[in-house]
């Protein structure tokens, strides 16, 4: 069994920053790639962050300079920084990690069970 547990989304005003974070719990032998994903209401779900293995990162358009990612490894755990948050970020968050249970295994996508940010005034 693999868990993803989010924490840090809140209630923020604009300009103002959060710092999400999660961690991955169970049966692992390896994680590759991390990220971040939201949902706001009436639209798909969209890449917000990714972290590789080795640190690599690339982010939507609409956050480059705003947020950063990091992770970890120690800890099995990724965070996201939030800074300069905007209305259009009020979304919900999803962690999203590729996890190897076993060292023969398949890599699965695993999902946290996501965290509210709201950005208003």
């Amino acid at each position: 069994q693999v868990q993803l547990v989010e924490s840090g989304g809140g209630l923020v005003r604009p300009g103002d920053s959060l710092r999400l974070s999660c961690a991955a719990s169970g049966s692992i032998f390896s994680i590759n790639a991390m990220g971040w994903y939201r949902q706001a209401p009436g639209k798909q779900r969209e890449l917000v962050a990714r972290i590789s293995s080795g640190g690599s990162t690339n982010y939507a358009d609409s956050v480059k300079g705003r947020f950063t990612i990091s992770r970890d490894n120690a800890k099995n755990t990724v965070y996201l920084q939030m800074n300069s948050l905007k209305p259009e970020d009020t979304a919900v968050y999803y962690c999203n990690a590729a996890i190897r249970r076993t060292s023969w295994g398949s890599e699965y996508n695993y999902w946290g069970q996501g965290t509210q940010v709201t950005v208003s005034s």
